[in-house]
């Protein structure tokens, strides 16, 4: 067995107060897929840093195979003093790498490379970033949210990537299904120490939470044993001294444990400050248009918003999802068109850039917008220490600079504001970026329960399926169209998998490493026998698999036959499961060779 390409034991770290680092391991063997979890502030920027060479820890090894190259990517990438974006990527390639993997890779993301860093946008500087470090093909690539700023074509097409990848990864992420389709085993960071499972994120919930509570009932049987010995000192039949004397060590001991125990930390408690019922119609918006120069982001859109409609809009970066969002709130007149907002109508909004932060500004200011140490919420006055602690600050933070809290501590503290503010519209753009998974369930459910209108702007797909009753996306010319569902819901209507982008599609394959890239093939110019006679026959065997379904649906339908055959009952739902997922291949497979078609003949 070779032996690991990084390997950190024992690390130790601490910036004053509660060591950061207790003893946390973390070993890397060449091909695996690691994501580290953990709550925001646990460490694991930190870990990464110390397994790149950044940071130095107080205790513990840290062990490099020689020959192993690393490439890290921050959260916030340093461009230094380069002129342009591909001076900059190919300053990360080694001698024996492929230049022409650096030009695939600006290219697939979007970039020319000629881009002067200090021009681009947070998106733009984030693929820049991925092109350095996905390069070279390093033996071991270290991703703090590769996702950020990323839109979902890019984020889907970076998946791909990462999976075709030689190179060993270990990434940081809040985008749940990115981890669970690119990690094939995950580390816990909690408390300061690791814990390690040896499959992907998809099974790390379950995980967690049946180690935690093994860890609840350890802590309550210790508590019983203490007693229990209390009791004996008290009352029990004096035996020989030493044996006294040790007992009562172990008793102390028992007593140190279960007080120095720390907990996991508590969770946040995010209610909606609720304001008075708006009408029934929120927004009517009739043949909007909206138009930048000679580039149409909006096109003759219309759309009728009700109340309890939980919206998503989704798109690539610069598609003018923002620019649709500020329409439709009344923000930005359109060039065409009208808009309509509906009667009594309160607006809450969470905008992207977190503009409304002033760094200078203390967190109990920013939450009370300076009017003291109180707030109201849902009718009843609250201490903004108080109100804090529902978000997870502690009360000494209340009194900090807003410039000194971390990412996750500022979206926090944004939500906090905004959902203090009695709104019966909350408009939330990007609003899980920097948030902890354990706040991100919270924040769904809040937004799934909210009792007003909800019109939301991500690009985190599994936030959306949970969250959206429908999700609006870009067709392309400035066409906007609204689909029923979340994501997966509106790329199953769509027909395709992912939006177009410039600079190449999404699902082009990389270069083999020393090989240029190949040229871009000819589209067909006819369809072939096999492809023309399965778009004529697909629409047939449909028909006959949806009357299967039909004739298995009224079967399962009798109220009575699970009582009187479970087994067969059982059959007959796995045979109907099997039947749906038939179905919906051959719907995919059909719209895929009917685009064809129509791209062959026009």
């Amino acid at each position: 067995m070779a032996p690991p390409l990084l390997q950190l034991p024992g690390i130790r770290l601490t910036f004053g107060g509660t060591p950061l680092l207790d003893g946390a391991d973390l070993s890397v063997e060449a091909g695996e897929r690691i994501a580290l979890v953990g709550r925001n502030g646990s460490g694991k920027s930190t870990l990464l840093k110390i397994a790149a060479g950044l940071v130095e820890p107080q205790e513990g090894e840290v062990f490099r195979q020689p020959s192993a190259t690393i490439r890290y990517l921050p959260q916030a990438p340093d461009f230094g003093d380069f002129a342009i974006v591909r001076d900059y990527v190919a300053a990360g390639l080694g001698p024996a790498d492929d230049p022409h993997r650096a030009s695939y890779l600006l290219d697939h993301l979007g970039l020319t490379g000629d881009e002067a860093p200090a021009t681009l946008s947070g998106g733009e500087a984030r693929r820049a970033a991925l092109a350095r470090v996905l390069a070279p093909q390093p033996d071991i690539m270290l991703l703090d949210e590769p996702t950020n700023h990323l839109d979902l074509s890019t984020i889907e097409w970076l998946e791909e990537e990462l999976s075709r990848s030689p190179s060993a990864i270990i990434l940081i992420s809040h985008d749940r299904r990115f981890l669970e389709r690119v990690s094939r085993a995950t580390v816990w960071l909690d408390r300061g120490r690791t814990q390690r499972l040896d499959r992907g994120f998809g099974h790390f919930e379950e995980w967690r939470d049946r180690l935690l509570e093994e860890e609840e009932k350890e802590q309550h049987k210790l508590g019983r044993q203490i007693v229990r010995e209390e009791h004996w000192l008290r009352y029990g039949v004096t035996a020989r001294r030493k044996r006294n004397m040790r007992r009562l060590g172990e008793l102390q001991e028992m007593r140190a444990r279960h007080r120095g125990h720390k907990g996991p930390e508590g969770a946040a408690a995010m209610k909606a400050s609720d304001a008075a019922e708006s009408g029934k119609l929120v927004i009517e918006a009739k043949g909007i248009s909206k138009s930048f120069g000679d580039l149409t982001v909006v096109r003759d859109f219309s759309i009728r918003v009700a109340r309890g409609d939980r919206i998503g809009l989704v798109g690539p970066n610069g598609a003018g999802k923002t620019t649709l969002l500020k329409m439709l709130t009344g923000e930005l007149a359109p060039d065409a068109g009208t808009v309509r907002l509906g009667a009594n109508l309160t607006i809450a909004t969470l905008d992207q850039k977190r503009e409304s932060l002033d760094p200078e500004e203390s967190v109990q200011a920013f939450l009370t917008r300076g009017a003291g140490d109180w707030l109201e919420i849902n009718g009843e006055r609250k201490h903004a220490a108080s109100y804090l602690k529902d978000f997870l600050f502690k009360p000494e933070q209340a009194r900090t600079p807003v410039k000194e809290l971390s990412g996750g501590e500022r979206a926090r503290l944004v939500l906090a504001r905004i959902l203090a503010t009695p709104a019966n519209l909350l408009v939330l753009d990007e609003p899980t970026n920097d948030l902890d998974m354990e706040t991100l369930d919270l924040l769904q459910e809040l937004v799934a329960g909210f009792s007003g209108t909800v019109i939301l702007v991500s690009h985190d797909r599994d936030f959306l399926d949970r969250t959206v009753t429908s999700t609006i996306a870009p067709e392309g010319d400035g066409r906007w169209v609204e689909y029923a569902g979340g994501y997966a819901d509106m790329l199953a209507q769509r027909g395709s998998k992912a939006f177009g982008r410039r600079g190449g599609e999404a699902k082009k394959a990389a270069p083999a490493a020393g090989k240029p890239a190949a040229a871009p093939k000819e589209p067909a110019k006819k369809l072939s026998y096999k492809q023309k006679f399965a778009l004529e026959s697909l629409p047939k065997k449909m028909e006959a698999v949806s009357a299967e379904i039909g004739r298995l649906e009224a079967k399962l339908s009798d109220p009575a036959l699970y009582a009187k055959e479970p087994a067969a009952h059982q059959k007959l739902a796995a045979a109907l499961d099997a039947e749906r997922a038939k179905l919906a291949a051959m719907e995919e497979e059909w719209l895929e060779l009917e685009m064809l078609r129509e791209e062959i003949e026009g």
